[in-house]
């Protein structure tokens, strides 16, 4: 009888485990890029610009004279002269993250908790630390004054932040606040209201004049912070980089963006199961000057608080809660 004829088996041949991981990054990459996509679609934020080597983020802000309007009538009218400059932000800088399961973890608790879970809550903590570096930026807006009452802080904050675009010639696409979760049911009182989440951001639409305003415990009590929604810009680096690979180093990506790169793989030395997620993404705002942080301060002497009166805000109290009860 004829032995068998054997050959060697085609190097790089795909196993089914090597599917499994491969489908499992696919879903991660899918799933951070549709949150993020979610986000982009309520802020109207444009495509996410990609940052080439050896470039730095910076922030502009306006700066100039007003000259005196009283001219004598046929007199020349004088001009006010107004710059834009730039500030470096900081580096853009790529981001390595880890996690590793050994075999018994697995074994004691099953996949779904020990690997699936524990994917998901790393996805969310990655997005944190997008939202969380944007709340801190947004912290620096040099835009700052003080009103008495939450809503008078509100009402200016929109207010000079459109009064800021404009004198630059820039249209406003739409504002978006960014509020302290207490104060702003504090203000509400017993009102509804309809709580959405997306990238980890928790928001409200149309309120008070703003087309979508965020709660986080991010934001100090006592603090309003708003920018025109044409202001917030976002950069990332791509962990596709032909450069990386040339390295070795292939993450699976979502094919578009790129914002995130996602590698499994087995530790046969440990028998521990290994995820890389390499990162390097910002949301920040162009216009530093555009970004105004208000402080509630019921003592302050700004005079525009002179003009809310108790009756005035008792008013506005009283009418609020049919109007935020519809939102959506």
């Amino acid at each position: 009888m004829a032995e068998p004829i054997t050959t060697a088996a085609h190097e790089n041949i795909i196993l089914p485990a090597d599917i499994q991981v491969r489908a499992r990054e696919i879903d991660f990459v899918t799933q951070f890029a549709r949150n993020w996509q979610a986000l982009q679609d309520i802020m109207s934020i444009a495509r996410p610009i990609r940052k080439q080597p050896g470039t730095k983020l910076k922030s502009k802000y306006a700066e100039g004279t007003l000259e005196n309007g009283k001219v004598a009538p046929g007199a020349v009218i004088p001009r006010s002269h107004f710059t834009v400059k730039e500030k470096d932000y900081a580096d853009l800088e790529v981001e390595k993250f880890a996690k590793e399961i050994p075999i018994e973890t697995v074994n004691e608790h099953g996949y779904e908790v020990a690997v699936q879970m524990t994917d998901e809550e790393f996805l969310v903590q990655l997005q944190e630390v997008v939202s969380g570096r944007f709340y801190d930026y947004l912290k620096t807006g040099t835009m700052t004054f003080e009103e008495r009452t939450f809503q008078m802080a509100f009402a200016m904050a929109l207010g000079k932040v459109k009064s800021k675009f404009k004198s630059m010639h820039r249209n406003v696409t739409g504002i978006a606040a960014f509020v302290n979760t207490l104060d702003l049911y504090a203000y509400l009182g017993g009102a509804e209201i309809t709580v959405q989440t997306a990238f980890g951001f928790t928001y409200i639409k149309d309120f008070l004049g703003a087309e979508i305003v965020f709660l986080s415990d991010e934001i100090d009590r006592g603090k309003i912070v708003a920018t025109p929604l044409n202001n917030i810009v976002s950069y990332y680096i791509s962990p596709a980089d032909s450069d990386f690979a040339k390295m070795g180093l292939v993450y699976t990506t979502d094919g578009v963006t790129n914002l995130i790169g996602f590698h499994a793989k087995g530790d046969y030395d440990r028998a521990t199961g290994v995820m890389y997620a390499l990162m390097g993404f910002v949301l920040w705002a162009e216009y530093i000057d555009a970004i105004a942080v208000v402080t509630i301060n019921p003592n302050s002497t700004n005079p525009e608080s002179e003009n809310v009166t108790p009756a005035t805000t008792a008013a506005a109290k009283s009418t609020k809660t049919a109007k935020e009860s519809n939102l959506s």
